[in-house]
């Protein structure tokens, strides 16, 4: 079976051409041409809107993007724009028809590498796009509506979030209106405008299937059903009022083609990155030195929290922010300045957004109780690799507990590596901690939101669980951390 993937644009489902037998059958009624976009708003079923006025109005703000690169030899491709964007998305080198690659990198003139498409924020010829569509391009190339052609310069690009802004010498272009994500709703008609293959001022529509999918480290994507293929990418979305709801950006898919489901970036989000390309070239976003993961229903059950929401710390980075702050692996953040982080990805969307050097309050669940820790935002930096520390046995005593675990005391010199203040080694796991997934070697941080201060105190808790119910226990593996829920016996 062949794994679905996500890939650089969006690829939705095709709508079959309905006749007008199949429409009447169907209790809908087909409006004249001339019915407005904007008016299609009665019941679902009874009309279909009409596109045209949109198109002709919002179709000149829409450019087609052409790439060209040098020093490099033309494959089983040439003269297939589209086919070397399957290639390239799905990381397949080019298949090289000539001889000699060395020679036919010394003789390589400027060859076409890709083609996308883009919408021009301002009349003076600034223009949005995916950062995909200009990566690794020595030339980008503007084609108007008119036909002109225009060479861009690369203001900027983003690859965490893939916005670019570029911009061509003009003035008086026209350009789009950038509309309210969230009064976007799910079921809503939506259109798309963009160079599928090539094909200029390709216009196709469908709804909005769904909003805040979670599929990027920070960005929540609108899901759609819009027709999009390659070339479609950097595109503008669009609502019923003619203006950008999002970028047409990524797709789900089993083979690399059009299955019905498609993925925009929220154009209140792209204009933030666009912002700052425009101003500083770059976008600068905010860190604080964790590593989060979401938190599940059982987990959040087990510990109190109620709901699974926030972000579980997995880890703290060494003298980072977090760790300054008072934060700990183990802590679920569950508000940053106020703001509910409602699943683990919101964190570092929100985190991004505060200015480096700014203070920001975290709101952190800790051991059955909530408490407010105020950390200074970094600015973003590559990640770190991360020595993994292991919790090595010692010569103390061991003892076994109630809750299937032989444990014994950490050193000193284990907390230190560690960077712990207690907690317990596993030695051996049997049962029903072997069941929830503890093993040799894993530091026993806390268990029913009690901290683990040694052995004996461990065993002192373990004694007192009730056999009957769930048990959580907060675990340390190497780097990370985790929450771990021992179930009795059935």
């Amino acid at each position: 079976m062949t794994t679905p993937s996500l890939t650089d644009a969006s690829f939705p489902r095709r709508r079959a051409a309905l006749g007008v037998g199949a429409l009447l059958l169907a209790g809908a009624t087909l409006w004249p041409a001339s019915s407005r976009a904007q008016s299609a708003t009665a019941t679902p079923g009874v009309v279909l809107p009409d596109f045209s006025e949109l198109a002709d109005r919002v179709g000149p703000s829409v450019v087609n993007i052409r790439t060209t690169e040098r020093g490099r030899s033309r494959g089983a491709a040439e003269g297939d724009p589209g086919m070397e964007e399957f290639f390239r998305r799905f990381g397949i080198p080019l298949p090289n028809r000539r001889g000699n690659p060395q020679q036919d990198d010394e003789q390589a003139q400027p060859q076409q590498r890709g083609v996308g498409s883009g919408f021009i924020l301002t009349a003076d010829g600034y223009i949005m796009t995916n950062a995909h569509v200009v990566d690794g391009a020595d030339e980008v190339i503007v084609t108007l509506t008119d036909k002109r052609e225009l060479k861009a310069r690369i203001v900027g690009a983003d690859t965490r979030t893939d916005v670019a802004v570029v911009k061509i010498d003009g003035t008086g272009l026209p350009f789009v209106r950038i509309g309210d994500v969230n009064r976007l709703k799910v079921g809503e008609w939506v259109m798309a405008i963009g160079s599928p293959f090539g094909l200029d001022n390709t216009v196709t529509a469908g709804i909005v299937s769904a909003k805040q999918r979670d599929t990027g480290d920070y960005l929540n994507f609108i899901q759609t059903d819009v027709a999009i293929n390659p070339g479609n990418s950097g595109g503008p979305l669009l609502n019923l009022r003619g203006e950008v709801v999002g970028i047409n950006s990524q797709i789900y898919s089993r083979s690399g083609g059009f299955m019905g489901i498609s993925f925009a970036i929220p154009i209140d989000d792209a204009m933030r990155v666009a912002d700052q390309l425009r101003t500083n070239g770059r976008v600068v976003r905010g860190r604080i030195g964790v590593q989060i993961q979401p938190v599940t229903k059982d987990v959040a059950e087990a510990i109190g929290l109620g709901k699974p929401a926030g972000a579980l710390v997995r880890s703290v980075e060494k003298d980072g922010p977090a760790e300054k702050g008072g934060v700990e692996a183990g802590d679920i953040i569950t508000r940053v300045d106020g703001k509910a982080v409602e699943r683990s990805g919101d964190l570092p969307r929100i985190i991004g957004g505060i200015k480096p050097g700014s203070r920001a309050t975290l709101t952190v669940f800790r051991r059955g109780a909530t408490r407010d820790l105020s950390v200074t935002v970094v600015e973003f930096e590559d990640d770190r690799p991360q020595r993994r520390a292991q919790a090595e046995p010692n010569s103390g005593s061991a003892a076994k507990t109630a809750l299937g675990l032989t444990v014994s005391d950490l050193s000193e010199a284990q907390k230190r590596e560690l960077r712990v203040r207690g907690g317990v080694r596993v030695d051996a796991v049997e049962g029903a901690a072997a069941r929830a997934g503890l093993r040799e070697g894993d530091v026993v941080l806390s268990v029913d939101n009690t901290e683990v201060t040694d052995s004996k105190q461990f065993t002192g808790i373990a004694a007192k669980v009730e056999k009957s119910r769930a048990v959580s226990v907060l675990v340390r593996r190497g780097e990370w951390v985790n929450y771990l829920v021992i179930r009795p016996s059935r």
